[in-house]
């Protein structure tokens, strides 16, 4: 049986706005620090990112299609990170979350992990008429409407303690995955929530939809608020 201590342990979130992919990276490893010395509560960080191709840790060059100029005249930046999975893309109108977690002692188990993500994000969909489902196969993880792809996950564990975690497409610009191989995966499409329902929530509103799921299936006490931001990081 869990400790009663470990039921709804508060978790803080808030939607930051537009958020530079290397300083929401900072602010995540500044969390995860905290709650490994036991000085900070767990975080669910939501933003969006100007565009940037993200290369996790199974990602390699032949993943990216795209030539130097092609993603000068687009604006898309190219990080490299110790998530999980292969090159993937960020961008305005697509929800990030990053859920700092401890799964510690009651969920050490990332494959549940990776599947209360899925849940999160297929009950989010649910609430905008968008019926989606997981895939099977570790290649096609992530959350799919049909065969096309909606959202994408990637995570890195240490200590048990959780970075790095989901991207929704809610308006993004589809074009922009035109310059990778999503995932690794060759000629999948890509789809979101306005592609299919002909509108789009704003991201503040699908963020706090977000956040609900998130203590539902986590178990955690919702409270508002977030840590500081790095210095030129913040809303757009």
């Amino acid at each position: 049986m869990v400790p009663m201590s470990l039921s709804h342990r508060p978790l803080h979130w808030e939607f930051l706005g537009r958020v530079p992919y290397r300083e929401a990276l900072e602010l995540q490893l500044a969390v995860r620090e905290g709650i490994k010395r036991g000085r900070g509560p767990e975080h669910l960080l939501l933003l969006e990112h100007p565009p940037v191709y993200t290369l996790g840790r199974n990602a390699s060059a032949a993943d990216v299609l795209a030539a130097p100029e092609w993603l000068a005249a687009r604006g898309i930046e190219l990080v490299e990170c110790d998530r999980g999975g292969q090159v993937t893309y960020h961008g305005p109108g697509q929800l990030v979350g990053y859920p700092i977690l401890n799964l510690s002692p009651d969920r050490r188990d990332v494959r549940r992990y990776v599947r209360d993500l899925q849940e999160l994000l297929i009950r989010t969909l649910a609430d905008y008429g968008v019926r989606a489902e997981p895939r099977d196969g570790q290649a096609f993880v992530g959350v799919w409407v049909g065969e096309e792809k909606i959202a994408s996950i990637g995570v890195h564990l240490s200590r048990w303690i959780t970075t790095h975690g989901f991207a929704l497409n809610v308006s993004t610009d589809l074009t922009d995955f035109a310059g990778i191989v999503p995932c690794g995966l060759r000629g999948i499409g890509i789809t979101s929530i306005e592609r299919l329902t002909g509108s789009a929530p704003p991201l503040p509103e699908i963020a706090a939809v977000c956040a609900r799921h998130a203590g539902e299936i986590f178990d955690r006490e919702l409270v508002v608020g977030a840590p500081a931001v790095p210095a030129g990081a913040g809303a757009a």
